[in-house]
């Protein structure tokens, strides 16, 4: 019994978290920027680039606090990973520049 607990410790331990995404040994999270994810992944299969309007935004001490009514454009690249067909696409949200989101999309295919 005690061999399952620790088999199970250890695999919640060394498995990535939902909000990353594992290139090779690396490991790329939620508020990394575009420089880092590429140094670690290399290039996406995929970028799309769109902008949308937002009311500005101040974060502090945790907490979001709005800084007027004139909305603000902020710009949204998407990229997509094509990781081959045994694996999972990964699609990579960036928002102003830092990543934002990470979703699993259907399995690759061959290029």
């Amino acid at each position: 019994m005690r061999k399952i607990l620790v088999l199970c410790g250890l695999v919640a331990f060394f498995s990535a978290p939902a909000f990353a995404m594992r290139c090779g040994s690396r490991l790329v999270e939620e508020g990394e920027s575009r420089a880092e994810v590429r140094a670690k992944c290399g290039d996406p299969s995929d970028v799309s680039h769109r902008a949308v309007l937002r009311r500005p935004l101040l974060w502090w001490h945790g907490r979001r606090y709005y800084e007027g009514f004139d909305p603000v454009e902020v710009p949204i690249e998407t990229w997509i990973y094509n990781l081959g067909p045994n694996k999972l696409m990964q699609r990579l949200k960036f928002e102003d520049g830092l990543l934002v989101e990470i979703e699993s999309l259907g399995y690759g295919y061959r290029k």
